[in-house]
């Protein structure tokens, strides 16, 4: 009898939070595939992740995906999932990092995936944001404090494709959303048009804030983590913008949720389903700085976060997806909840007392 042959998966920026995740969480799930992985190694502690997936038979290669020449090094495979990005709103725009790198990386980038799709007739799966959705109705939105935390005011007008759960695919997309949410929107566009003029399936998944233990935390990236672990470490606090005092909110995921959604999409790649989805903790995981600061007293005992009122680009109070559409066309919910994420964050801060060092290295 002839065997199957094992599917074949590539995942860009593998050795990141996310693309780690992901590929340790196949591995211990049993999927019947090979996995190759490419990294440009950039990234604080990327090179410990390399040693992990390596021992976990991860086939972990250099490269960088602004270079047609590195993708086409790569063998040919069934699907590609795209988890390399320069993931922080302030790049390009802080002063510290160049926009011309950020569009490079987060769009060119794509473009040479898209090309090596082609060439391969290898299926897409996009990892996206939520930062492709429009800041100056979110900005504006109306709202109260209720327990510690921003919510939408009830009995005003909301924005169109703003739900009791969040926001929509149908929320607005227009300008501005940050020269980092233009490249994730752009990366978005591109790879619909490449899968339907080249004929490979495509799938787009809007992510909202990914975290879980072994993520690098900066006030920029990796919000969570970067709180828990500074609270876990005693250093100092601030809550900023707004009004000082730590009630903006964001949902949170972990990454190995993702799993069971992006199985069935590579299982029906030509599935009559929506193409963009939402994939969230959506409102049962939203939580504000001040919510997190009282699980982190509970936790760790109390610590003084100070109060800085003054407005960061690109801030929002509230932003939370609504993930219902991809709970009626794939059945997907999220499976991790915020505790549990806080919980996980919290004993690998305690087990790993220089990581904040690491993650500004």
């Amino acid at each position: 009898m002839i065997k199957p042959q094992r599917m074949k998966i590539l995942i860009t920026g593998v050795c990141g939070f996310v693309g780690a995740t992901l590929a340790e969480s196949i591995r211990a799930a049993g999927w019947p595939c090979s996995i190759v992985g490419v990294d440009n190694f950039t990234r604080p502690g990327s090179e410990a992740n390399r040693q992990r997936l390596r021992r976990l038979g991860v086939d972990v290669r250099a490269g960088d995906l602004r270079q047609a020449s590195d993708l086409a090094a790569l063998p040919a495979v069934d699907w590609v999932i795209d988890a390399a990005a320069n993931a922080s709103v302030l790049a390009g725009a802080d002063g510290q990092t160049s926009s011309r790198q950020l569009l490079e990386h987060n769009l060119w980038g794509t473009v040479e995936i898209l090309e090596y799709c082609k060439r391969h007739r290898a299926g897409l799966i996009l990892l996206s944001t939520s930062r492709v959705y429009a800041i100056e109705p979110l900005a504006r939105l109306p709202v109260v404090v209720k327990e510690g935390a921003f919510v939408p005011q009830a009995g005003v007008k909301w924005p169109a494709g703003l739900t009791e759960e969040g926001l929509s695919e149908t929320f607005s997309t227009d300008a501005p959303r940050s020269v980092y949410g233009a490249s994730k929107l752009a990366s978005e566009v591109l790879a619909l048009e490449y899968g339907a003029d080249f004929d490979f399936p495509v799938w787009i998944n809007r992510c909202g804030v990914m975290a879980g233990a072994g993520q690098f935390g900066r006030p920029d990236q990796g919000i969570f983590s970067y709180w828990i672990h500074s609270h876990c470490r005693r250093r100092p606090l601030r809550y900023v913008g707004f009004d000082g005092q730590g009630h903006q909110v964001r949902d949170c995921l972990h990454p190995r949720d993702l799993l069971p959604l992006l199985r069935q999409q590579m299982e029906h790649p030509r599935a009559d389903k929506p193409r963009i989805l939402n994939v969230s903790g959506g409102r049962a995981s939203a939580t504000s700085l001040r919510q997190l600061t009282a699980w982190c007293d509970a936790r760790f005992g109390p610590h003084p976060v100070q109060s800085d009122p003054r407005p960061r680009p690109f801030d929002l109070p509230w932003v939370v997806l609504d993930a219902t559409l991809a709970r009626e066309a794939w059945g997907w919910q999220p499976e991790t909840a915020a505790p549990a994420i806080f919980e996980e964050i919290a004993r690998h801060a305690e087990q790993n007392p220089a990581w904040l060092e690491l993650s500004e290295a």
